[in-house]
């Protein structure tokens, strides 16, 4: 009986609770049953999916299979192959609507994706406070600290290094197997700044050793916030309290990102969409405390731009239900949609040619196209 409890908890097999029936959840205009991907087990994205599952099982009867993956491929193929129906994704949400690091391939190329929400979380410079870095700019020709085999970390590292107007030519690089790796840097001293969230043990570690200051992002410098979301136009400035040497008294102006980015496919039933959105909100005092960040997924923070990807329809019909969505969020969301049109016309224009190249050869003409396409969009 324990080997049957296992093997259900590593397929990531959520059924939830039915306290009412299947009848009922279709009156509702959701499914009977959704196949939902996640991170791995022990991930928050994982918990608070399945904190999720249970909430619509609780309310409409609804039940979920969720299917856990540690790769980003794992967690997106599924919804590609419309075998899952809501990816709880990571920034592979936005990788793969560019066409970017493992969707750059003639496998995949830009993918049509949508987005129903996407949880608030922080991310930021830290080093230590006895380091004599006092801004990002003072970062330059300092040991900064980069995982490998992470475009998403090393993303948003790069984006913030840009709000000062450096890149990593600006700065020694040092390379480190996993991402954890970059976080005990600083208290090993192998490195100066390390990019990362701000509630992790190695960051607790650095603040009772040696004490640990986060690179404040002016929310106010507009020139800044440019040029850091030129790098990706994912983030917006957030005043973070939680964390190492963080309090409500002691906030860091940081980076705002998603995690989990809740992502559908394009052709997603608006209807569903609409549906399933709306029971993101109205269940939201169930699952609200699932972890220390799920109050953040009060829909008027995270249904809101920038996100990873452009709004469903769906999605947007509820919002704009609520008084959510307004002109800014409309206007987001359209040169959005006009960004990923681009880039899949680029992408057809080029595909062909893939049968005659190897890969490597092929990335790199993408890449180019890529960053010709958008550069002709900016000037429109």
């Amino acid at each position: 009986m324990l080997r049957s409890l296992a093997r259900c908890l590593m397929v990531g097999l959520a059924l939830t609770t039915i306290s009412t029936t299947a009848a009922l959840a279709q009156s509702d205009g959701l499914p009977r049953t959704m196949v939902w991907t996640a991170y791995d087990l022990g991930a928050s994205g994982y918990a608070e999916a399945s904190a999720i599952a249970d909430a619509f099982g609780r309310e409409y009867g609804m039940r979920v299979r969720i299917q856990p993956s540690g790769s980003a491929i794992g967690r997106l193929q599924p919804i590609l192959n419309k075998r899952a129906d809501i990816g709880f994704l990571g920034n592979e949400a936005f990788f793969a609507t560019e066409g970017l690091f493992d969707f750059a391939t003639p496998r995949f190329g830009p993918q049509d994706l949508r987005v129903l929400m996407g949880k608030v979380n922080s991310f930021g410079m830290a080093v230590a406070a006895d380091a004599g870095i006092e801004s990002v700019a003072d970062v330059e020709g300092r040991r900064v600290a980069y995982p490998a085999a992470n475009p998403s970390s090393s993303l948003k590292c790069d984006a913030m290094l840009a709000f000062a107007g450096l890149t990593r030519d600006d700065v020694e690089v040092v390379t480190f197997p996993t991402y954890a790796a970059t976080m005990a840097s600083l208290s090993e001293n192998k490195a100066d700044v390390t990019c990362t969230v701000t509630a992790t043990g190695q960051m607790y570690e650095l603040a009772e050793a040696r004490g640990i200051k986060w690179l404040d992002l002016d929310p106010n410098d507009e020139a800044g916030w440019e040029r850091l979301n030129n790098v990706a136009p994912l983030f917006k400035p957030v005043s973070e309290t939680q964390g190492a040497g963080l309090s409500e008294d002691k906030p860091a102006q940081l980076m705002a990102y998603r995690y989990p980015v809740l992502t559908v496919r394009a052709g997603m039933d608006d209807d569903t969409a609409y549906a399933v959105t709306k029971a993101l909100d109205e269940t939201y005092g169930i699952y609200k405390n699932a972890t220390a960040t799920a109050p953040r997924y009060a829909i008027k923070d995270a249904a809101v731009p920038p996100i990873d990807a452009p709004f469903h329809p769906g999605a947007i019909r509820y919002l704009k239900e609520i008084g959510v969505w307004n002109d800014d969020a409309a206007q987001w969301n359209e040169a959005r949609l006009a960004r990923l049109k681009a880039l899949r016309g680029a992408w057809q224009d080029i595909v062909g040619q893939a049968s005659d190249m190897d890969e490597d050869a092929f990335v790199d003409l993408w890449n180019k196209r890529r960053e010709q396409t958008l550069a002709e969009l900016e000037q429109q």
